[in-house]
């Protein structure tokens, strides 16, 4: 049988665009993400809030399709409350996880759009998973995830170390989506910073921090003023 993809390719090949990230460190997860939707060159809403807080213990972050996202995500919340019902016990973020992947698995080829990742805290301790629609599961230490995420990654690769505090995980996170966003038409709004902990928890660091003038101030620092034209001739002006 064929999947929707190859029966109706137009109906899945729609243009989407963001950026995700999170990235493990000693103090648990970080997760950072922007807030722009877009619907291909249109853009619909720069205060989207792509952190999908599943429960008390575990985030999920929303890439691809936003309905797609939401509601998988959610059920997947409703799974893990059947399970501590039943068992006296929350379930445990890998099996979370696999909860999704298990969906993914049976809707794959049918048309959903998900780039996602997931991550929590329970008795080991933060971990962290990235997932998508073709049920792809990973266990990783860090992950960026959209379409600006490749510059994103950029700025992880250069200055990430496992052995950060908090602020300077957090002040990485806003570095990273601040340069993503700069850089991808896809991606901007604000960033929205997120905190793991060892202890079972997750909390809200930044709720919304606008990238309209980071990209400037980041640069200022650096004795640039961020609009690249330092060294262009006059007659380009």
């Amino acid at each position: 049988m064929k999947s929707l993809k190859e029966r109706a390719p137009k109906l899945t090949d729609f243009a989407k665009g963001t950026t995700t990230l999170a990235f493990e460190f000693k103090e648990g997860v970080l997760v950072a993400v922007d807030a722009r939707a877009t619907m291909g060159a249109f853009i619909s809403s720069n205060n989207v809030r792509k952190v999908i807080e599943i429960n008390d213990f575990l985030l999920g972050t929303m890439a691809g399709g936003a309905a797609d996202c939401m509601f998988w995500e959610k059920y997947v919340a409703m799974q893990c409350r059947v399970y501590e019902l039943r068992n006296g016990e929350k379930p445990s973020v890998a099996m979370a996880s696999m909860m999704l992947a298990s969906i993914m698995r049976q809707y794959r080829g049918q048309g959903l759009s998900m780039g996602t990742m997931f991550t929590g805290s329970d008795k080991t301790g933060a971990s962290l998973y990235y997932i998508d629609d073709d049920a792809t599961r990973l266990r990783g230490r860090l992950f960026a995830v959209g379409s600006g995420g490749t510059f994103a990654y950029g700025v992880l690769d250069t200055q990430y170390r496992y052995d950060m505090s908090l602020k300077e995980a957090v002040d990485l996170g806003i570095r990273a989506i601040s340069s993503a966003t700069y850089k991808d038409s896809a991606s901007g709004g604000v960033v929205r910073i997120y905190h793991v902990t060892n202890t079972g928890k997750w909390d809200l660091i930044h709720d919304a921090i606008d990238v309209s003038e980071l990209h400037y101030q980041f640069e200022r620092s650096k004795g640039h003023s961020g609009t690249g034209t330092e060294n262009l001739p006059k007659k380009y002006f």
